[in-house]
C-alpha cells in the first residue's frame, strides 16, 4: 500500500471516530496533526498523548487518555499492516 493509500485509511478511521461529533471534514487540521504523529512514532503512548494534546488545543476539552490510546492502537495497527505488506 502506498503512503497516500495509508493516509486515506487513517483519515477514514479518524473521521468515523469523530470524538466531538463535529462531522466529517470539520477537524481536518487535527487529523493532519494526528497523521504526522502516526508517521513519527511507533509507540501507542506517544501517539495517544499527541492526539489528546491536539484535541485539547483545538476544542479546549481533554479526551480521556484510554480513548486516545485505543484509537492510537488502531491507527498504528493500520500503519504496521501497511509496512508489513511492502
Amino acid at each position: 500500500m502506498e503512503s497516500k493509500e495509508l493516509s486515506y485509511k487513517l483519515i477514514n478511521v479518524l473521521n468515523k471516530w469523530d470524538p466531538f461529533n463535529v462531522g466529517e471534514g470539520e477537524f481536518d487540521p487535527e487529523i493532519a496533526d494526528i497523521l504526522q504523529a502516526v508517521h513519527d512514532y511507533d509507540e501507542a503512548d506517544k501517539v495517544a498523548r499527541r492526539i489528546q494534546s491536539v484535541f485539547e488545543f483545538s476544542f479546549e476539552k481533554v479526551l480521556p487518555y484510554k480513548e486516545c490510546l485505543s484509537i492510537a492502537n488502531t491507527l498504528l495497527a493500520i500503519k504496521n499492516e501497511d509496512s508489513c505488506s511492502l
